[in-house]
């Protein structure tokens, strides 16, 4: 026997289907309601769109009673990210608006390198009493010298040629400071070893190697500087030396311990990017005072350390009294097979730069320059751009490799093998950084 649907039976149906009316015309309200509410509340519409997902935390605030992080610092709990996102605004930038780096009507950062072994180098290894035994590659031991005759050339124009007495000029009476990790303290040391022949011996001093090092001019009655700050926010990593530490602890919220340094510098030159890229940090705001920690990727990181980077920027910059530069990511060199299909080494006994026009390898990691540009697009003219990542891509000659000094001991298995600890991360000197900061003074 079949069953009829209920439905479907012969009895008075009008007041179902006016209730089924009703239901219907309450429900497209909502629905159109609902539908104009999320077009208001989009990215495009409204900036604090996602405020019901995160917390926002206004960084740099100051806080007395926060333990300040030093390499004896730990997490006394970790647990997993929560969301906070710093909130920073800048009422002076204009969205888009652009620095006056990259609004030059030639882009001196695209090109190639050409030999030139006549105006190159711009000083020599052993004239300069400040070189790095990390990045005196001659000194320890590599004769190939053309890693020192390749000068930079900008496709439509020429990049202005290095004066070092200009220079000094341009710095009379100022602070030229250098923020940031060991690529940017190779760049601070480029800079003094291009600018020290001009000054008599008795007439210049370096301080001792610290967490803020200075070398003097006297005549100019200027500084050029350098700060460890390899993270930009505070970090356990903050010592220069102590700081290989299994547990990277940061507070994503402040600059405040650092920029208590930097903040009387009349131009500052930053940069941070390698170490965000050794695993995940360990994330203790400064409101947290029972030491428990948050755990997240090095991009995501670096994303919260460059808002409140960029928050003391909006806040303190002017840009007519204080120049600031941000120099983009340095690019390694570890997988040759990535500019030689087939071959299976770094840069070791590399001794050309890499002609191919557009070359990108997997030392550069395009998602976190994506993330700088745009923080560094709302900070408009508060800050200029030294785009070094795609002309520092050709030179895999350029790095140490096994041609420095190692602090420590190598096996014997490294030893027969060279690929296997070459330093394929920092720059030989004189070399790269020099046409990173002949980018500096082109611009200041």
């Amino acid at each position: 026997m079949s069953v009829t649907p209920r439905w479907s039976r012969k009895k008075p149906h009008i007041p179902l289907l006016a209730v089924l009316l009703l239901v219907f015309i309450a429900c497209s309200i909502l629905y159109n309601e609902f539908s104009i509410q999320q077009i208001h509340e989009s990215p495009d519409h409204a900036p604090h769109s996602q405020e019901t997902s995160f917390t926002y935390v206004k960084p740099n605030l100051p806080k007395g009673a926060s333990e300040v992080l030093d390499r004896f610092s730990s997490c006394n709990t970790t647990r997993n990210y929560s969301g906070k996102k710093i909130q920073w605004v800048d009422p002076d930038a204009k969205s888009g608006r652009r620095s006056r780096v990259n609004q030059e009507s030639c882009d001196v950062f695209s090109g190639k390198w050409v030999f030139d072994n006549t105006s190159y180098p711009l000083y020599k290894e052993s004239d300069c009493p400040y070189m790095s035994d990390q990045l005196a590659c001659h000194k320890h031991g590599r004769s190939d010298l053309q890693y020192q005759y390749w000068r930079w050339q900008p496709r439509n124009c020429n990049l202005k040629r290095w004066n070092a007495t200009e220079m000094w000029e341009k710095l009379r009476g100022k602070r030229l400071m250098f923020v940031g990790d060991s690529l940017n303290r190779g760049q601070w040391i480029s800079m003094v070893c291009l600018l020290q022949s001009v000054i008599p011996a008795n007439k210049r001093s370096i301080s001792p190697n610290a967490e803020l090092t200075i070398f003097r001019a006297e005549e100019y009655n200027a500084t050029v500087e350098f700060l460890w700050a390899p993270l930009l926010v505070e970090s356990n990593s903050d010592d220069p030396v102590n700081h290989r530490l299994a547990e990277r602890i940061i507070r994503p919220d402040s600059v405040l311990k650092h920029s208590s340094q930097w903040e009387h510098a009349d131009i500052l030159i930053f940069n941070s990017y390698l170490w965000w890229r050794q695993g995940p940090v360990k994330l203790l705001w400064s409101a947290e005072e029972n030491g428990a920690c948050e755990e997240l990727n090095g991009v995501g990181g670096m994303e919260l350390a460059m808002g409140a980077w960029a928050d003391w920027v909006a806040s303190n910059v002017i840009p007519l009294k204080k120049r600031v530069f941000f120099v983009t990511m340095s690019p390694t060199h570890f997988w040759s097979q990535e500019w030689e299909s087939g071959s299976d080494g770094n840069c070791y006994n590399q001794m050309t730069p890499i002609t191919l026009e557009g070359y990108w390898g997997s030392g550069s990691d395009l998602p976190t320059m994506r993330m700088v540009d745009k923080v560094l697009s709302r900070l408009g003219s508060k800050v200029s751009v030294i785009n070094i990542t795609q002309l520092s891509e050709y030179r895999k000659d350029g790095h140490p490799s096994i041609y420095r000094k190692f602090w420590e001991t190598l096996s014997p298995q490294q030893l027969a093998n060279p690929a296997s600890y070459s330093d394929c991360i920092h720059w030989c000197l004189p070399g790269v950084p020099d046409v990173w900061n002949e980018l500096i003074f082109h611009f200041l």
